[in-house]
């Protein structure tokens, strides 16, 4: 074997890097396990736990050191269906940017421009910028744009000569600033909420944001907070040593109030909670006296976050019952023990900073603190392990209590270097009404800081020097370019409000994350087992070698899954089980092309060369144009059906790597070591090996077959249609669990009065107390309360059915009753749209891709046109199945995007089926040119059966384990893929190689 010294590097290499990528799962398990002995079933201890280790070293390896977490991000990333949580794409109002460019006009060409654009944008894949410029084309008859946004904020840009494409122009650049400002504020907004491994993406070309959220206790507030408005202000400072005195009393007063046992006026419930859990911690610590210092400031300071390791400053110190405010809060001093200047009055650790909010909303602290001072927490932690935060103090000292100015006067807004340094900073232009505030704002505030707050969080606060006019100033603070970059967004966010919309959001519960994991494990334990007990069984010793290098590929695809950052879902573990299916494809051509070589009497050394060396163009190019639905999937695809393509793509490909490298370095060996290796045994030697079937001749029947097949299927779907999910037609999906069995009928009846005008179904969802409700009641309503209304209306008419009584909360989230919603799927209608013509798109494209790929390897377009041709004829048979059994079947049978991936995946897999019997064709035709096509294409379809059954029948047993127990979530997914194996490896036989046989026949005889 050549290069094997390389292979084996290679080999050990890889396996090397994948062990360094799993390692942080093992260590944020190893972490986790002890913070829950350490909590004694205590969340929040747990919680408080895990904060104060996010910044220590906890994975050690020599070389390099790894903080909690720095692990957490590098660990395993499970998907919303296995651990519960959120799933939201919102769209941000491009109207409302345009609109509010124009100073709100009241032109009324310009607002029936604007609603013709609102309605198309529900049926068209176009942005709204395109649809309001053909539509205000169409209404105005030509007029022109320029006159409606020829505003002061724009008059530099739009006059009265500009053409309508350079003002559309124009549009286009506001709002991508205004969809890059929302991203932002966002972005900040989900790291503000406290949620684990968040992620949260921008959708290319178009105005929407997607937002993952894992383990979220509470959805609807999580709704509201996506959806408000941005809301940029200016607001003057107080200096450190004005607050201090304040402080001091009100650390003085809750430490009377703690020593009493009583602290009245909390207003969160979730807050004080934590907060008395920690203060009964507090209150355990023995009070022994502190020794005195020359100045309290130097006492607080040894408790000082940075001083110490957060582990170290977390109420283990009795400072802490003198002084339990600063032991949260602590104070700015310098190293003299002096107080520090500028508005910052304090900072804290992450996970303290909701008990200094409520320390400091106490009615009686409150009375102690200036009346119009403002407490807000910075928008970026101050340390290097982004653990500390500061507190700033603002001064609300206007008659109605808002700012003195807002960003509505900034026009523009951009980063640039400093002149002095390598810092970057911000410069911002305001217009006149704006420049007159400033310069006043300025002037009352030469010496002092002028604070910049977005959402109620400080984003800087700027030193003033000298009063500014004429509206132009630069803001500096050591900023990187990206934050001086994303500062300069925020200013010029002001004028354009563009609230983002949910258009799509998904909730898992998480007991119906912990069952899938269940499942899904389930069923890839005894998927694999299966696999290699069949294996071994067939192939004797070379299947035990086939099973190692199994391990191997799942052990290399786990590895690159978590390299690559990517999310591990449901359907990805089916993804990654149906790899265990097809992974053994490639062994099985190889084997078969040994145990050929060997039957032809070579000897085991020359069998094996000749055999890895003449499968080698079937296996590439099977995997090949798998890999291709693979990519089209992953394009076209999102969420779970992403992750499902991700798992299967980098599957073919570490599958290939073991298939060819990983076995043979095993083989080669074993034979180095003089070891004996069986290829199969009595049973399975001669298994399908000297067939003879006239397939050819067969065509005519199996023609008749497919076509009364496709006959059935349009007369399916003519009278009894399809079954759509919300994927395609827009509305609102709930999974409900009761405490008892339920029907359908008894859930359509209750639901009846308050759905009533509104169509909607219910199934039963796996178990007999759980139910699927679907409606399209105010689907296309983008208000921010309608989903909240709909679970009130679900909770009034459903819990009466419930054994036990549940609140409106306990009933809306599964977090502490197992019972009531235990997943909601929203899909607005323009989405649905979308999903539908990129489905549409994925499979056309999937296809001609295929073709393409097919006719330029086999140098004929008849090769081509009999996979297609087949192609067609398994997807168009499976959506007619789809057809003509949902509602028959107990399992889900939707159309959704999930049977879009079925689809192509069953396209992959049939192809994959396909091209190695056209391989074994072109290569009879090249050894025996004198035989006719028939008898080389019958010749080759008998010599490859004996892998066509093999691997269709792998693959099925797989797929059924996972039917079986791999959770209901799925089961409709797993059918149409176990249908379409069935399918697939049909068409290949009787469909592809027949037609094309047919097609290369006509041709000649013409």
């Amino acid at each position: 074997m050549q290069n094997k010294g390389a292979l084996k590097f290679l080999a050990i290499v890889l396996a090397i890097a994948c062990a360094y990528q799993l390692s942080f799962t093992f260590v944020t398990r190893h972490v986790e396990k002890q913070a829950a002995r350490y909590a004694a079933g205590d969340p929040v201890k747990e919680q408080n736990y895990l904060d104060s280790v996010k910044s220590q070293p906890v994975y050690n390896l020599g070389f390099v050191k790894f903080n909690y977490k720095e692990c957490k991000e590098k660990e395993i990333n499970l998907g919303l269906d296995l651990r519960g949580g959120m799933n939201v794409m919102l769209e941000i109002s491009v109207e409302d940017v345009v609109r509010a460019l124009s100073n709100d006009s009241k032109d009324p060409v310009f607002n029936q421009a604007l609603a013709q654009a609102r309605e198309a944008q529900k049926s068209s894949t176009s942005d709204y910028i395109t649809l309001f410029a053909s539509a205000y084309e169409k209404v105005s008859d030509g007029g022109k744009l320029c006159y409606i946004f020829n505003t002061p904020e724009l008059r530099e840009v739009i006059t009265p000569a500009s053409t309508n494409e350079q003002v559309i122009r124009v549009l286009r650049e506001q709002a991508e600033g205004a969809i890059a400002n929302s991203f932002n504020v966002l972005r900040n907004r989900i790291d503000r909420f406290g949620v684990a491994q968040p992620n949260i993406q921008r959708l290319e070309n178009s105005g929407r944001i997607l937002v993952e959220l894992p383990g979220v206790k509470e959805p609807e507030r999580v709704r509201k907070l996506l959806q408000g408005t941005a809301s940029l202000e200016f607001w003057a400072t107080y200096e450190n040593n004005e607050i201090y005195p304040a402080l001091e009393q009100a650390n003085a007063l809750i430490r009377d109030l703690q020593a009493a046992g009583s602290l009245a006026g909390a207003t969160d419930s979730v807050a004080k909670t934590t907060a008395e859990a920690i203060l009964a911690a507090d209150s355990t610590v023995a009070k022994t006296e502190a020794k005195e210092e020359s100045s309290l400031l130097k006492e607080l300071d040894s408790l000082a976050p940075q001083n110490k390791p957060a582990a170290e400053v977390h109420d283990t110190s009795a400072m802490s019952a003198q002084y339990p405010l600063f032991a949260k809060l602590q104070p700015i001093v310098d190293q003299q023990g002096q107080l520090g200047a500028g508005p910052v009055v304090g900072r804290a650790l992450s996970f303290d900073t909701a008990t200094v909010n409520r320390y400091l909303n106490l009615p009686q602290v409150k009375a102690l603190l200036p009346r119009d001072v403002k407490l807000l927490w910075g928008i970026k932690a101050s340390d290097p392990g982004e653990t500390i935060f500061d507190l700033y103090a603002i001064k609300a000292n206007t008659r109605d209590g808002k700012a003195p100015l807002d960003g509505g006067v900034v026009t523009e807004a951009r980063e640039e270097y400093s002149q002095h340094g390598a810092s970057a900073e911000v410069s911002m232009v305001m217009n006149a009404a704006g420049a007159r505030s400033w310069a006043r704002l300025t002037a009352d505030n030469i010496g002092r800081s002028v604070a910049i707050v977005l959402d109620g969080y400080v984003y800087s606060a700027p030193r003033v020097n000298q009063e500014i006019e004429g509206g132009r100033s630069s803001i500096t603070g050591n900023f990187t370019i990206q934050e001086a970059k994303d500062l300069a967004n925020v200013l010029k966010s002001g004028k354009l409000p563009a609230p983002a919309r949910i258009i799509q959001d998904t909730v898992v519960g998480p007991s119906l994350g912990q069952e899938s994991i269940n499942a899904g494990m389930m069923s890839f334990i005894l998927a694999f087992i299966l696999v290699l007990i069949y294996m071994i069984f067939y192939y004797n010793t070379a299947g035990l070698v086939a099973g190692i290098a199994l391990i191997c590929n799942l052990f290399f695809l786990l590895g690159v899954l978590v390299s690559f950052g990517a999310v591990l879902t449901l359907p990805g573990i089916a993804g990654i089980v149906l790899t265990m299916g097809m992974a053994v494809d490639a062994n099985v051509i190889i084997y078969e092309r040994v145990k050929e070589e060997l039957r032809a009497g070579k000897g085991l050394a020359l069998s094996l060369k000749e055999g890895f060396k003449n499968a080698m163009s079937a296996i590439i190019d099977g995997n090949l144009t798998t890999l291709i639905t693979g990519i089209v999937l992953f394009i076209f695809g999102t969420g779970p059906v992403q992750g499902f393509a991700t798992t299967l793509i980098i599957g073919i490909l570490t599958s290939l790597f073991c298939a060819i490298f990983i076995t043979r370095l095993i083989f080669t060996g074993m034979l180095n070591k003089g070891w004996k290796i069986r290829f199969s045994n009595k049973y399975t030697e001669n298994f399908l090996a000297h067939t003879h079937i006239d397939f050819i001749k067969l065509r005519h029947i199996t023609y008749i077959i497919s076509i009364a097949l496709v006959v059935a299927t349009v007369v399916s779907l003519a009278t009894r249609g399809l079954s759509y999910g919300v994927d395609f037609s827009g509305g609102r999906a709930f999974v409900v669990r009761f405490d008892r069995p339920v029907t359908a009928n008894e859930v359509r009846e209750a639901l009846q009065p308050v759905f009533e005008g509104s169509s909607y179904e219910v199934k039963q969802f796996g178990k007999e107390n759980q139910m699927r409700i679907v409606t399209q009641y105010k689907y296309d309503d983008a208000g921010d309360n309608v989903t909240a209304e709909i679970e009130s209306m679900l909770y009034q008419s459903l819990s009466p059915l419930m054994t036990q009584k549940l609140t409106e909360s306990e009933f809306q989230t599964t977090q502490t009753s197992p019972y009531g919603i235990i997943s909601s799927d929203k899909v607005g209608p323009s989405v649905a749209h979308d999903i539908t013509v990129n489905s549409f798109i994925a499979v056309l494209f999937s296809l001609l891709a295929i073709g393409i790929y097919i006719m330029l390897r086999f140098k004929r377009w008849q090769w081509g046109m009999g996979g297609v041709i087949s192609l067609a004829h398994d997807a168009i048979i499976t959506i007619g199945i789809f057809s003509m059994l949902h509602g028959l079947l107990p399992f889900n049978m939707e159309i959704d995007q999930s049977f879009i991936a079925a689809i192509l995946t069953i396209i992959g897999y049939s192809i994959n089926d396909t091209v190695v019997i056209f391989d074994r064709i072109r290569e009879y035709q090249e050894l025996y040119p004198k035989r006719s096509v028939r008898d080389n294409i019958n010749n080759a379809i008998n010599s490859t059966l004996a892998r066509t059954v093999n691997t269709a029948g792998t693959t099925f047993v797989v797929l059924l384990a996972i039917f079986l127990f791999g959770g209901e979530v799925i089961r409709g997914f797993i059918f149409a893929l176990m249908f379409g194996i069935v399918m697939g490896t049909f068409s290949s036989v009787f469909v592809a190689t027949p037609v094309a046989y047919d097609m290369i026949n006509r041709k000649q005889r013409g």
